[in-house]
């Protein structure tokens, strides 16, 4: 029996997607040998390579203006290359900080350029929130605005998309593909793929064309995307099996029809479960509403002293990974695409019983 895995990444792969890579593993379509074991050079792989973009396209609606990286390094190699990418014409850019992982993109862009902090993190009713765009001083010369669009950490994440003057920049390594967005409002996306991608080890740059010649000159080659770009993500040999992994997640996707039918699903898991944690006088949420996260639901129990024993209990219901963030504590569950609402139904069937039991 498989688990079900609420962990935030490397995060739940869609039981089809692994039945059947485990079905080629050892002779891929016929030819002998296992796909991890092709040259990325060969015609069979560069024809998966292509498929697996020409599918990310349609379920994401990507316009012919944007190029689609798979590159490597995940997505904190990111915070160095976006700045290496972005600060050589203008070295000003904005950075909105609302959490744990925009703040390391902060950190990494300050040794290229004069970084701008918004901070935009507040508070309503006693809960964490999303501060109102109006309030934001933004640079008039920036070269770009970043942020995150969904913290997976504390499960903050933006009710929409932010208005600026200069190009977009997000950070949707644990939203992409959970919901429809207009990618034609973004200057560059970028997301680690091991949450609703694909395993770990790829990273996914979408990055729209006029971007492409602001790079610093400093850059190392293997970073600059206008060089990916020309060498169809094959500057060096990439993650080929995680690729191939990610192909096989976007047909997945296909099939269950799209951004927009999965995410009526992921809507549905996250009222189930922030409904039932709303009801409860155990179970504690400490997002406002507003700008709760449709894949990262954090909570706390009445008595952090039970937390210990929730976990334990929750294992042997075949919930794994329930355990926040070390540097946050209390409970979280990951709730990405490839978790079924029949998961969510069991942990919220295991937190009443366990309330009840020790409330």
């Amino acid at each position: 029996m498989r688990a079900y895995n609420f962990c935030a990444g490397p995060a739940a792969l869609p039981t089809a997607v692994l039945e059947k890579a485990q079905q080629e593993l050892l002779d891929w379509q016929g030819k002998g040998v296992s796909i991890m074991e092709m040259s990325h050079r060969s015609k069979d792989y560069v024809a998966v390579a292509e498929k697996a973009e020409a599918d990310l396209r349609k379920l994401m609606n990507i316009p012919e203006n944007y190029k689609v990286l798979f590159l490597q390094g995940g997505a904190t190699l990111q915070f160095s290359a976006i700045p290496l990418n972005l600060l050589g014409k203008n070295s000003q850019a904005d950075y909105i900080h609302t959490g744990i992982w925009s703040e390391k993109a902060i950190k990494e862009a300050q040794r290229y350029g004069q970084i701008n902090i918004v901070e935009a993190g507040t508070k309503v009713e006693g809960k964490l929130a999303i501060s109102d765009a109006s309030t934001w001083q933004l640079s008039e010369q920036a070269a770009y605005v970043h942020y995150c669009e969904n913290e997976t950490i504390g499960g903050l994440q933006f009710n929409q998309i932010p208005e600026t003057k200069a190009p977009l920049v997000a950070d949707l390594s644990s939203s992409i593909l959970s919901a429809p967005i207009d990618v034609s409002k973004f200057g560059l996306i970028y997301a680690g793929a091991q949450k609703n991608i694909g395993p770990a080890g790829l990273t996914l740059v979408i990055v729209r064309d006029d971007l492409l010649d602001q790079v610093k000159p400093e850059i190392p080659s293997l970073l600059k995307y206008s060089a990916q770009a020309k060498n169809d993500s094959m500057v060096n040999t990439p993650a080929t099996y995680a690729w191939y992994l990610s192909g096989l997640v976007f047909e997945w996707l296909l099939e269950q029809g799209g951004v927009d039918a999965i995410h009526k699903i992921n809507q549905q898991k996250a009222a189930l479960l922030y409904g039932y944690i709303d009801a409860s006088d155990f179970y504690n949420n400490p997002i406002a509403p507003a700008n709760r996260s449709l894949m990262n639901v954090p909570f706390t129990l009445a008595d952090s002293n039970l937390d210990k024993l929730f976990l334990e209990e929750a294992e042997k219901n075949h919930l794994l990974n329930l355990a926040g963030h070390r540097s946050v504590g209390g409970m979280r569950a990951s709730i990405y695409n490839a978790v079924p609402l029949e998961a969510v139904q069991a942990l919220v069937q295991f937190m009443d019983d366990f309330a009840k039991r020790n409330g």
